[in-house]
């Protein structure tokens, strides 16, 4: 799909004498929400230990550095940053230390008045160690007067604003906590009495966990010898952001409760009926676009065909945000099967169209290759606007489709024929009403109010150089 990148995944378990390992397992699982770094922290007899380090996660971490973290309770992250510096002052989790003793914490999402905060704490005599939006929430927690990690944590969230599932590791206890809206997924498991938290379920079937349910929209979830304690500190109005669903989620996951898979191939039979098309075979750009597709194939009654080949062996050379590398990663990592499609009407199949570049690419691959025809269809309506909760978008100067109409956008990318899933659709679909969802980058909508200074036509500017920790 091209333009957008993955978000961050958290992970953490409670009281398991192979917390550390586990930890691994968990972010290992969760590889496709951040390639940028990667790190775990642990406690033991009260005392906090952490490693992390730039690259994935089999990278960074081998029996060695796993070694040096001992106890029977800790949480990791896997990060991809949404602005500024990617740098290892930056990975997660952070660590502090206060009045309560050393505290760890991860964090998925974007504060939306991160800056705000920040500056009211460095006026106070607060000092930053990173430029990341976490860090506020550490350090509002530190100075809360509340005895318990709990409360002090309530009181921390109480004044912060936008999208947030975290995990919080303190002496005797994990703290998992989701925002009001419930925009980033979250997740409650067992695993043979331990309590675990992970950003998906496909972390939990790695490790053999069950799945319990979802940490709720304002809900704080206390992980400790006692068991599982919930704690409501605000009002729940959920709306799940749906582009987990589209594209960031991996599709065996269960999130916000659906199954992942599922949503895509609905996605899939639905554009099938917006969008028909007469074709000799449905192909899909993978991994993106595989489900879609088999429920526009199913829907459509046109055969489904492997017509392109994905190599999954591409280092992060071809993910860094330059526009010549990522022109020329779209060969590194993608291939027609002239087999397939030479002489065929393709109907070919995506979840998104972000700046263009990249199903431009493709399609003159697929054209020659040999395809007779192509008509690119995509899984969710035209992205329009730039996500302000932990996703990095590009600005909207970049996004093809706010700049550009149907019909423009077509003559760009070479395709026959266009066609987008329909907002209406994209909600049918999804099973949730669009008051009761996220999904403000293809209709402007926000759940979460943006400071005015975010709601300018460039988002990148948003946080004038507050990195947001998603």
């Amino acid at each position: 799909m091209g333009g957008f990148r993955d978000e961050c995944g958290v992970f953490g378990v409670f009281g398991h004498d192979d917390a550390a390992n586990l930890s691994y397992l968990g972010l290992y699982a969760l590889q496709h929400r951040g390639q940028e770094s990667a790190g775990i922290a642990s406690i033991d007899r009260g005392n906090l230990f952490i490693e992390r380090e730039m690259g994935y996660v089999a990278d960074v971490f081998d029996e060695a550095r796993l070694s040096r973290l001992p106890g029977r309770s800790a949480i990791g992250h896997v990060r991809y940053s949404t602005a500024g510096d990617s740098s290892l002052s930056n990975a997660q989790p952070i660590v502090f230390s206060s009045g309560r003793g050393p505290l760890a914490l991860a964090h998925n999402g974007n504060l939306v008045n991160a800056e705000e905060i920040r500056r009211s704490l460095e006026k106070e005599g607060a000092l930053f160690t990173t430029n990341s939006d976490s860090e506020t929430i550490l350090h509002l927690l530190a100075r809360s007067k509340k005895e318990s990690a709990a409360g002090a944590l309530v009181d921390a969230l109480a004044e912060v604003k936008g999208a947030y599932s975290l995990v919080v590791l303190t002496k005797g206890e994990i703290l998992a906590a989701r925002d009001p809206n419930a925009l980033r997924p979250l997740v409650l498991g067992d695993l043979e009495g331990a309590p675990v938290v992970a950003s998906e379920t496909c972390a939990f079937d790695l490790i053999g966990a069950r799945y319990v349910r979802d940490v709720e929209a304002g809900e704080v979830v206390r992980l400790s010898a006692a068991g599982v304690e919930s704690i409501r500190f605000a009002f729940p109005h959920p709306t799940p952001c749906v582009f987990e669903h589209v594209y960031f989620a991996r599709p065996d996951s269960l999130v916000f409760g659906k199954s992942v898979a599922g949503s895509r191939e609905a996605f899939g039979e639905r554009l099938a009926r917006e969008h028909p098309v007469e074709a000799d075979i449905v192909v899909p750009v993978p991994d993106s676009g595989t489900y879609a597709a088999v429920g526009y194939a199913r829907e459509s009654k046109i055969p489904l065909g492997l017509g392109l080949v994905r190599n999954h062996y591409v280092g992060r050379t071809f993910i860094e945000p330059k526009q010549s590398i990522r022109s020329f990663g779209v060969k590194v990592k993608l291939n027609a099967v002239r087999e397939i499609v030479a002489g065929k009407r393709i109907v070919l199949i995506d979840d998104s169209l972000v700046r263009g570049t990249t199903s431009r690419k493709i399609v003159k691959m697929l054209r020659d290759a040999g395809a007779k025809e192509v008509h690119l269809r995509i899984s969710s309506p035209p992205t329009r606007f730039s996500c302000h909760y932990g996703i990095d978008t590009p600005t909207r100067r970049e996004l093809i489709a706010s700049n550009s109409s149907e019909e423009e956008i077509r003559k760009y990318v070479d395709a026959d024929t266009l066609g987008y899933l329909s907002p209406e659709g994209l909600f049918e679909a999804f099973g949730r009403p669009e008051h009761a969802t996220c999904a403000a980058c293809f209709t402007g909508n926000y759940p979460v109010e943006i400071p005015e200074s975010g709601e300018a036509e460039e988002p990148s500017e948003v946080a004038a150089g507050l990195e947001v920790s998603n």
